[in-house]
């Protein structure tokens, strides 16, 4: 047995810090047929019949050594965590860029630091994946997800991620506040977005890293998150409109708020 502070076991706990576990037939075909997705394992419920689908999933991980674990359907219900949309399916996902924010706080630089986009209560999965996938696409470090108030990371998120869920990096956390704590004893300064005598996006400098804050699609930040903020910035609007989707903010944020 690995002692807890020895190298082998730091590894093996970093290993298993980077596994998203995805449900459904589906989806997880599809997951094993992309060779470029590191697959760790295959889950299976027992009661699962045999053809179809459920063959060509088998298959396809046999064809590259993936290893196939069955379990009671109660069981495959814990791993993936949805009893009602797993399908009797589950597979877990190397991905290097998902770890605890713990992990990745400890590592990062002060001096040059990529901002980091947080969310706070996005509830719904497609703004979720998109929102993944602009900030995969741009220059920002990453997004900082807390496991608690937002969509859980499923296929919904998956397909409107297009895919870069597994390429980005996501940083997770139990919940937001205490992470934001932890990121302004780092230096960050944390940055909301609000509409209300804010500075506009364009005219933010700041002078340390920066954590931008995106609220929940209907009601924004969250007074506790709020209570943190450092600064507020503003996207300016033109011809009356009040306001953009999150996931459009997210992007425009990414590729400018640097």
């Amino acid at each position: 047995m690995n002692k807890p502070d020895s190298a082998e076991y730091l590894a093996r706990k970093s290993f298993f810090n980077r596994l998203i576990t995805v449900y459904g037939r589906n989806p997880v075909y599809e997951i094993l047929t992309d060779t470029s997705l590191q697959v760790f394992r295959l889950h299976l419920a027992e009661s699962n019949r045999t053809g179809g689908i459920i063959d060509q999933i088998k298959a396809a991980a046999s064809q590259r050594n993936i290893e196939i674990c069955y379990h009671s359907r109660e069981q495959l219900a814990r791993i993936s965590r949805n009893s009602k949309q797993d399908q009797g399916v589950a597979c877990d996902i190397h991905c290097a860029g998902y770890e605890p924010y713990e992990q990745a706080l400890a590592n990062m630089p002060h001096a040059g630091q990529r901002p980091i986009i947080a969310l706070d209560g996005i509830t719904n999965p497609q703004n979720l994946g998109m929102i993944i996938r602009s900030v995969t696409a741009s220059p920002a470090h990453g997004i900082l997800l807390p496991s608690k108030g937002c969509a859980d990371i499923g296929p919904l998120v998956i397909k409107a991620s297009a895919g870069t869920l597994f390429k980005g990096t996501i940083l997770r956390c139990d919940g937001l506040v205490a992470a934001l704590k932890a990121f302004k004893q780092k230096g960050f300064e944390i940055c909301t977005l609000s509409s209300h005598q804010a500075v506009p996006l364009t005219e933010f400098k700041p002078k340390a890293p920066v954590v931008y804050v995106l609220g929940n699609e209907t009601e924004g930040v969250s007074r506790e998150v709020a209570a943190l903020s450092d600064h507020r910035v503003g996207i300016p609007m033109a011809n009356g409109v009040e306001s953009l989707n999150v996931a459009i903010t997210a992007a425009l944020i990414a590729f400018n708020g640097l």
